[in-house]
């Protein structure tokens, strides 16, 4: 097995003021979007200056953070909440939904496009390459945070996590590393040395819809289901893999669309 680092979540204690490491990856995340999305903006669109690009970008981070915690609390465990609404405010604690971080990119996206003269998919294929920097900087906090992990397992890699987390002491697949690498690392190099080229309007997000439901959709089967949920179908089938389901047929559908529409539509980054 490999040790666990006991990392403590909390990075910076000031007094009553504490700062976790779970938060501190949203800002890697948003950050790093945003220094690698102005190295692309004169490509996207000259007449945008930066001042424009960081509205965009605090418009989606908006998006994800409120997506991403009612996508939890509807999709996850609404149940615990209703009975008690201020736990929806402690994010720090995790309890974020990828999925619900995603239909709020969305929302926010065609808001911000109708305000400024882009459509709905010039946006989504901007931003599609920047979304993985997130989605590893989060899989790292998840880490930290000792949730998430996966099933038992004798693999040499396994690790026993923290007491306060696993009750159990079992050696158990870090399926946290497992998402940071396919969804953060691998995503990220698919659709950076993707959309380098032009390509059809449409083909960066339905690259990213695709990948990022085939790699969550293959972890899910060496991490834990979420207690309160179990698994909803065919004793295997969990919500993660369930939402899944249609970001792979969308992406398949959109990359298909993409190239074969006609008139063919402005290319883009």
């Amino acid at each position: 097995m490999l040790p666990y680092p006991q990392i403590d979540p909390v990075a910076v204690a000031l007094g009553p003021l504490k700062i976790h490491w779970y938060g501190l990856m949203y800002l890697i995340g948003i950050g790093g979007a945003w220094l690698l999305a102005s190295r692309r903006l004169n490509r996207f669109d000259p007449t945008w200056n930066r001042e424009k690009l960081s509205d965009l970008v605090f418009w989606l981070s908006m998006g994800v953070i409120v997506g991403g915690r009612l996508g939890y609390v509807l999709f996850y465990d609404l149940h615990q909440y209703l009975a008690n609404p201020t736990l929806i405010f402690e994010v720090w604690k995790g309890g974020m939904s990828f999925h619900g971080g995603f239909i709020g990119v969305m929302l926010a996206a065609l808001w911000f496009g109708k305000r400024n003269n882009k459509s709905f998919f010039e946006l989504m294929d901007f931003v599609a390459p920047l979304v993985p920097i997130g989605l590893g900087a989060g899989r790292i906090g998840n880490f930290i945070n000792a949730e998430l992990w996966g099933k038992a397992t004798d693999v040499p890699w396994a690790m026993v996590f923290p007491p306060f987390s696993d009750p159990a002491q079992l050696p158990r697949h870090p399926s946290q590393l497992y998402q940071f690498a396919l969804e953060g690392v691998a995503l990220f190099a698919i659709l950076w040395l993707y959309s380098r080229k032009p390509r059809p309007t449409m083909a960066v997000s339905g690259m990213f819809a695709l990948f990022y439901g085939i790699f969550r959709f293959i972890v899910e089967f060496v991490r834990v289901p979420d207690a309160q949920l179990g698994y909803i179908a065919f004793g295997w089938l969990t919500m993660g893999q369930l939402l899944c389901v249609p970001m792979i047929v969308g992406g398949l559908f959109l990359i298909w669309w993409a190239y074969n529409r006609k008139p063919t539509a402005k290319a883009t980054v």
